[in-house]
């Protein structure tokens, strides 16, 4: 009973979603709604007076189809993104990743969430319209979905594209658009290396074995915690440590130990050291 109402949740949210995407934007029926969710179309028409209930105008008429009058309030579409993620994409979220997402891109935000999902669960190749990191856009960008997830602050769509796997930030793709090419799924073997060897947020299939040494005061802050999945500490008789692990970044753990400041020793590999050097002059170059 408990998981019928949750699929019926999702259903709904996932209605809401592709009403809202442009990626649907033709006439859209309750019948074409029926069929894509293979339930009845009076199943549907309750789902349309369920949303009416959360406080959306939705209706559907013969003439134009369903649709949504008047702007989804911010507050709202956050709480629709917490209750679809907590049903099929994350056991736990962070409200400021949410927050982010919704001020930057409105009702898009879950329009483009749904057409995510529902393409990771179909193996559907998407489209995006993806701002890059130098403010350029690069529309009509296919990439392969493969998960959604949360990381330092921000959802993340993990995708197969030019036979890497790479990720995108969700409030970075202005439109998300699914297409009828499908492509094989990734297996899970392959996902929890990447994710089992990222320092903070990198996602790569590079692998860079690490050895760090800790004075006394920061083993004493690190040892309580646990870094990576696969670590190892040996400590020394005046109480610092020595800490190896394996990364898929070296600049994304550069960028950490300089941010650590004083006590923290890079002993391997030599290239680490190198970058850590010059992240160090670059920011005391600020002061020059």
């Amino acid at each position: 009973m408990m998981q019928d109402s949750r699929n019926k949740l999702k259903r709904q949210l996932e209605i809401l979603g592709i009403i809202l995407s442009q990626d649907y934007s033709g006439l859209i029926r309750t019948f074409d709604l029926a069929e894509m969710f293979r339930v009845e179309e009076l199943t549907i028409m309750r789902d349309l007076q369920q949303l009416r209930s959360f406080g959306i105008d939705i209706h559907s008429t013969k003439k134009e189809g369903i649709s949504i009058e008047g702007k989804i309030e911010d507050e709202k579409l956050r709480e629709f993104i917490q209750q679809y993620s907590s049903l099929c994409i994350a056991p736990s979220f962070v409200d400021k990743s949410t927050s982010l997402l919704v001020s930057r891109l409105g009702e898009k935000s879950l329009a483009n969430l749904v057409v995510l999902q529902l393409s990771i669960e179909q193996n559907r190749v998407v489209q995006i319209d993806y701002e890059k990191e130098n403010g350029m856009l690069d529309f009509a960008r296919e990439i392969c979905p493969i998960l959604i997830f949360q990381r330092e602050n921000y959802w993340r769509v993990l995708a197969s594209f030019s036979n890497s796997l790479r990720q995108f930030h969700l409030n970075k793709i202005l439109e998300a658009r699914t297409t009828y090419k499908s492509f094989n799924p990734v297996q899970n073997e392959r996902l929890e290396d990447v994710f089992r060897y990222t320092w903070k947020s990198w996602i790569g299939e590079n692998k860079y074995d690490v050895k760090l040494h800790f004075t006394k005061l920061w083993a004493e802050r690190i040892k309580p915690k646990q870094l990576m999945d696969i670590e190892k500490f040996t400590e020394d008789a005046d109480g610092s440590v020595t800490y190896e692990t394996t990364v898929n970044s070296l600049d994304e753990i550069a960028s950490w130990i300089v941010s650590r400041g004083k006590g923290v020793i890079v002993l391997e590999p030599a290239e680490l050291k190198e970058k850590v050097l010059n992240l160090a002059k670059e920011a005391l170059s600020n002061y020059d």
